[in-house]
């Protein structure tokens, strides 16, 4: 009972949390996110270190992984001029990276080069990217809003819980049972129906998209989302490691709790761009 009264209430805060920032503007957004970008990559750069031994700079992936963020963060909020300028340091902190390996006298050069790329391009990159849908639609001088972002969780949620109810009663056909026993084709079913009639439930308050784009969106960030889990579970399981971190009690750690965000949010981004 305890542990259901923990998670329960890390989720509230959690939740809280994320949508206070994403509906209170870009700099409460820029703040929450660019932290979380920092824990997401410290978080991967601790399981790869005990997984592989890896001995790059945590700190320099961490703080490369947040610069990344802040650079898209700028772009996207403010009227940046010469915006590949502000990517100059972060270009130069990826070729000392892998310059250094051939210094270090200890490690595999190749685990390291892997793992910090994976940390960049995984576990930073997609928070990054989250400043792309937030300044879509906007009418302010800000360049921020908060439709999309939001519409992202709202999809995600959705999904979540459509998944869970009907995949603990009806569910019977297993989609990945090696990589993740719980998931079934019924649930996927269920909570690509409960995110999609989000979808249309977005549609009568938002004109930043129309009615099927908003349904399309729906069933992109399911589809996405759900691989982006299995992809995390794939990891951990391969890691043999039960949740990439105890930062959320009860919940695990940073990835756990975004993994769905990593595929969705470049997927929603390349759909807006084909529309």
């Amino acid at each position: 009972m305890n542990s259901l009264i923990v998670r329960g209430a890390t989720g509230i805060v959690f939740v809280g949390l994320l949508l206070a920032a994403i509906l209170y503007g870009y700099i409460p957004f820029g703040i929450l996110f660019g932290i979380v970008t920092g824990l997401a990559v410290n978080e991967f750069c601790n399981i790869a270190g005990e997984y592989k031994k890896t001995t790059f700079s945590t700190l320099s992936a961490v703080l490369g992984g947040m610069y990344l963020f802040f650079v898209l963060f700028a772009v996207t909020h403010f009227n940046i001029e010469r915006p590949l300028t502000l990517l100059l340091p972060y270009i130069l902190l990826v070729v000392y990276m892998f310059v250094s390996e051939l210094y270090r006298k200890e490690g595999g050069a190749l685990d390291n080069f892997a793992y910090f790329t994976l940390s960049q391009v995984y576990a930073a990159l997609p928070f990054a990217l989250l400043n792309i849908l937030s300044s879509y639609g906007s009418t302010n001088n800000e360049h921020y809003s908060y439709v999309l972002p939001l519409a992202i969780f709202i999809f995600l949620w959705s999904n979540d819980t459509g998944a869970y109810c009907t995949g603990c009663t009806i569910g019977r056909h297993k989609m990945f049972e090696r990589i993740s026993p719980k998931k079934t084709w019924e649930g996927f079913a269920g909570g690509a129906v409960t995110a999609i009639i989000a979808g249309y439930v977005m549609s009568l308050f938002f004109d930043v998209l129309n009615t099927w784009q908003w349904m399309a969106m729906a069933a992109i960030v399911v589809v996405a989302g759900t691989l982006g889990d299995l992809i995390e579970s794939c990891m951990k399981r391969e890691m043999k490691i039960k949740d990439s971190g105890n930062i959320l009690p009860g919940h695990g750690g940073i990835l756990d709790r975004f993994d769905s965000c990593i595929l969705a949010v470049p997927s929603v981004i390349i759909f807006l761009y084909l529309l």
